[in-house]
């Protein structure tokens, strides 16, 4: 790998000694800076080749200046070269975000796939509960309070007498004959379920 004409010891000096050599302290957003100008293109290179998407190797780079920045004090060229440093960073990076993608649901973008799905129609529901609406209308108010009771209310059959004030054998001769009319009804319109 070409080093374009740097020596061994300025490739290794830290971000903080090489600002610090210009006279004044360093501060942490100068050494990020100079971290960067050193190594931000090659540390792009590397993630490029990694995650193969360009604004995710972006992600990962900012991520990881921002890892380094948090971790200034780890940067030292006595321990190691800082590129060796942010290289690991950025791939342990890539590694999470590669985890954390793997437990999300992925996004299913093949139209042959999505058209197999079984999608909830609400649009048959609406019908249906409009015919029913129009098959209740003809029945009596006797018939159809019997009904309410019974089939809506969850009622017993003498629950329901208690209720509208009628015999039991009333409550059930009504709820034949409603639901005698409701049949008819729904053959009417055409619904067979």
């Amino acid at each position: 790998m070409k080093d374009h004409g740097r020596t061994e010891a300025s490739r290794l000096r830290t971000p903080r000694s090489l600002v610090e050599k210009a006279g004044a302290p360093a501060s942490e957003e100068q050494l990020l800076e100079e971290l960067y100008r050193l190594h931000g293109r090659v540390l792009f290179a590397f993630v490029l080749r990694l995650v193969d998407d360009r604004a995710k190797a972006e992600d990962v780079v900012q991520e990881t200046m921002l890892r380094a920045w948090r971790n200034l004090e780890s940067i030292d060229p006595r321990r190691g070269d800082p590129r060796s440093y942010l290289f690991t960073v950025a791939k342990n990076v890539v590694i999470d975000i590669w985890r954390a993608e793997q437990r999300r649901p992925r996004l299913v973008t093949d139209e042959e796939v999505l058209a197999a799905q079984p999608v909830e129609d609400r649009l048959d529901a609406r019908v249906d509960a409009w015919m029913v609406d129009q098959a209740l209308e003809r029945l009596s108010s006797e018939h159809r309070a019997v009904v309410d009771h019974l089939y809506y209310g969850g009622s017993t059959v003498t629950e329901t007498a208690e209720a509208l004030g009628i015999p039991a054998g009333t409550v059930k001769s009504r709820a034949y004959y409603a639901v005698r009319v409701l049949r008819a009804a729904f053959e009417e319109m055409g619904m067979t379920r």
